[in-house]
């Protein structure tokens, strides 16, 4: 299991962090998220055999914001 935390900008509210936890909880793997807007990231634990973290980056930019 690994526990990674990304940058995400555009994130400004409760419904933005919903957004981006339902978008991570979606793909295989991912075993649990917790964004936060007030600290523009997101951590995620997910098993690193069953999704990439480049996986995950690109879930955040769907969803609709900017991870780095």
């Amino acid at each position: 299991m690994t526990k990674e935390t990304i940058t995400v900008k555009g994130m400004s509210c409760a419904h933005c962090e919903a957004r981006v936890n339902n978008a991570l909880s979606a793909l295989p793997g991912v075993k649990d998220s917790k964004a936060s807007a007030k600290k523009s990231s997101v951590t995620v634990r997910f098993d690193e055999t069953a999704v990439t973290l480049d996986a995950i980056r690109n879930a955040v930019t769907e969803a609709g914001y900017t991870a780095e």
